[in-house]
C-alpha cells in the first residue's frame, strides 16, 4: 500500500552532473576546395553519458534455478510459527529517497553512492541518530518509527557500449573516496588539541670593569732618598698592575659568562621557533585534511535530474508494488525483544571488495518462493520479480551496533539455534514485489542501484534496519511470535 506522505527529493552539495542521455547521431556537410567531408557527431548535454545496464550474464530464467534452496523457507517450518507484520507502505511516490546510509557511512552525505527507498521513519538520512529518529514521524500505520531502507531498482534501455566507459569513469572518481565507517555509532571525530608553549630565552648582561687610575707620585721632597722613593713607587706600580690584571680577568670571565648566556638564550629561541613551526605545520595538515574530507564529500555527488540519478546509477526508477515487513521466529522456539536502537544489515553492498561471506541470494519470482538466486530472475508470464531479504536474528545480548556493523548480530544455524552467548530475536523479512515488463526482463534491462565497482551485480543487493519501535509495539510483536499468532498492524 502506498503511503500518502510525500516530500521533495533532497539534494546536497556540489554533484557530478547527471549521467544518462540519448545518443543522437547527425551528419554535417563541410565544403572544401578539394571535396566534401562528412562528419558524424554525438549530441548530448555537457557532462552526460548514456545508460549503464547490467551485464547480460547477471540474468537467469527462474525455471533454471533449483527448487528447495530457500533456506529462509526451510527455517519457517521450524520453531514457533507466529508472525507480526507492519504496514509502512511502499514509498510509491518516491517521497523519501536519498543516497545516504547512517549505519554503514554515518555522517557522510551521499556516502552510499546509490539511491535508497525508505519506509517507516520520515527523517532518515546520513546524520540520523536514535534521538533524531525518535523525534521523527513515520509511514507505519501502527506508529513504528523504525528505519527500513533498500536500494532502488531501475529500468535501463540505454546504449551499452557508452555505458561501460561511464562505469569506468565512475569507478575512478569514486575510488578511495567512500568506505564503511568502522565505529559503533555515528560519532563525530574529536578535534585534535595541541598545546603550544612559547617561552622566551633570557640572556644576562655582563659587568664592565673599572678602569685603573694610576697616581704618579712626585718626589718634590729633595730631603728623601731618591732611590727609596723610586723603590716604593715601583712596588706601588707593581701592585697596581696586579690589580689591573685581576680586574681584566674578572672582566674576561664576565664576558665569557654573558656570551654563554646569550648562546643559551639563542638556543632556547631556536627551539621555540622550531616548536612553533611544527605546531603550525600540524595545524596546516589538520586543515588540509578537513578540506580534503569536505571536498571528498562534495565530489561524491548526489541526486541529479528527473530520474534521480546518482553516480553511474541511471535509468527510470520502478517502485515496488508491495513491500511486506514481517517479523518471524526464524526457526527459534521463542524470541526475546530487540533492544531500542538495534542496527542490522542484510547482504553486502560491496561484495566484490569484501568477498562473498555476507552476500545473500535475494532474488526470485512470485510463485517461485521455494527458490532463491543471486542473479536477476527472468519470470514467466503472470509472475513478478521479487526480492526477499531475511535479516540476521541472533543478538549478542549487549550491543546495538559494532565496528563492522555485523558482529553484534548474526544468523542462526539451519536448526534455528544461535551461537553460544547469543539470543534469538525476531527475524525481519522484507519482501518486495516489482512489476517489471516481460521484454525488460528478457532483454536484461533492469538493475539494482549499487556502488560503481559492483557494476550492478545482483549479488550486491542489501537492506538496512534500525529498531525504533516503542516498548509497547515490541511487546506485542514478541507476544504474537511466541504465541504462534499471525498479527498485522
Amino acid at each position: 500500500m502506498a503511503r500518502n506522505h510525500s516530500r521533495p527529493p533532497a539534494t546536497t552539495g556540489r554533484h557530478r552532473v547527471a549521467r544518462r542521455t540519448k545518443i543522437a547521431m547527425g551528419a554535417i556537410g563541410l565544403a572544401i576546395a578539394v571535396g566534401g567531408l562528412a562528419v558524424a557527431v554525438t549530441a548530448g548535454r555537457t557532462g552526460e553519458a548514456s545508460a549503464d545496464p547490467a551485464d547480460p550474464s547477471f540474468f537467469i530464467d527462474i525455471n533454471k534455478v533449483p527448487a528447495g534452496n530457500n533456506v529462509n523457507a526451510a527455517l519457517k517450518k521450524k520453531g514457533t510459527q507466529g508472525s507480526f507484520t507492519v504496514n509502512c507502505g511502499t514509498d510509491a511516490n518516491g517521497g523519501h529517497q536519498n543516497p545516504d546510509n547512517f549505519i554503514a557511512q554515518p555522517g557522510i552525505k551521499n556516502g552510499a553512492q546509490h539511491l535508497h527507498d525508505y519506509v517507516g521513519n520520515l527523517t532518515t538520512n546520513a546524520d540520523s541518530s536514535l534521538k533524531s529518529l525518535l523525534a521523527g514521524g513515520t509511514t507505519c500505520k501502527n506508529g513504528d518509527k523504525s528505519a527500513y531502507f533498500w536500494p532502488v531498482i531501475r529500468i535501463d534501455r540505454g546504449d551499452k557500449e557508452a555505458a561501460q566507459q561511464k562505469n569506468q569513469q565512475a569507478q575512478q572518481q569514486q575510488k578511495g573516496k567512500t568506505g564503511d565507517v568502522q565505529q559503533d555509532k555515528s560519532a563525530q571525530d574529536a578535534k585534535d588539541a595541541q598545546d603550544q608553549r612559547n617561552s622566551q630565552g633570557q640572556g644576562g648582561g655582563g659587568r664592565s670593569g673599572k678602569s685603573a687610575q694610576q697616581q704618579g707620585d712626585q718626589n718634590q721632597n729633595q730631603n728623601q732618598d731618591g732611590q727609596q722613593q723610586r723603590q716604593r713607587n715601583q712596588q706601588q706600580n707593581n701592585q697596581q698592575d696586579q690589580n689591573n690584571q685581576d680586574k681584566q680577568g674578572q672582566n674576561q670571565q664576565g664576558q665569557n659568562k654573558n656570551q654563554q648566556q646569550n648562546q643559551n638564550g639563542q638556543q632556547d629561541q631556536n627551539k621555540n621557533n622550531q616548536n612553533n613551526q611544527q605546531n603550525k605545520n600540524q595545524n596546516n595538515q589538520n586543515q588540509n585534511n578537513a578540506n580534503q574530507n569536505q571536498g571528498q564529500q562534495e565530489e561524491l555527488g548526489g541526486i541529479q535530474g528527473a530520474n534521480k540519478e546518482v553516480g553511474d546509477n541511471d535509468g527510470t526508477i520502478i517502485e515496488p508494488e508491495s513491500a511486506t515487513l514481517k517479523f518471524i521466529g526464524g526457526g527459534a522456539q521463542d524470541v526475546v525483544a530487540m533492544p531500542l536502537g538495534l542496527k542490522i544489515l542484510y547482504g553486502d553492498a560491496k561484495q566484490s571488495t569484501n568477498g562473498p561471506k555476507n552476500a545473500r541470494p535475494s532474488w526470485t519470482c512470485t510463485g517461485f518462493e521455494d527458490r532463491l538466486t543471486d542473479l536477476y530472475p527472468i519470470c514467466p508470464a503472470g509472475s513478478k520479480v521479487e526480492r526477499i531479504h531475511a535479516f540476521p536474528n541472533c543478538w549478542d545480548g549487549k550491543n546495538t551496533d559494532s565496528k563492522d556493523h555485523r558482529s553484534h548480530i548474526v544468523f542462526a544455524n539451519q536448526q534455528g539455534k544461535c551461537p553460544q552467548g547469543f539470543k534469538n530475536v525476531p527475524q525481519l523479512q522484507v519482501t518486495l514485489v516489482y512489476n517489471v515488463p516481460q521484454d525488460v526482463q528478457k532483454n536484461g534491462e533492469y538493475k539494482v542501484d549499487a556502488f560503481a565497482q559492483e557494476k550492478h551485480n545482483p549479488r550486491s543487493d542489501h537492506d538496512d534496519f534500525a529498531n525504533v519501535m516503542s516498548n509497547q509495539i515490541m511487546g506485542r510483536l514478541v507476544n504474537c511470535i511466541n504465541s504462534g499468532k499471525a498479527c498485522a498492524e
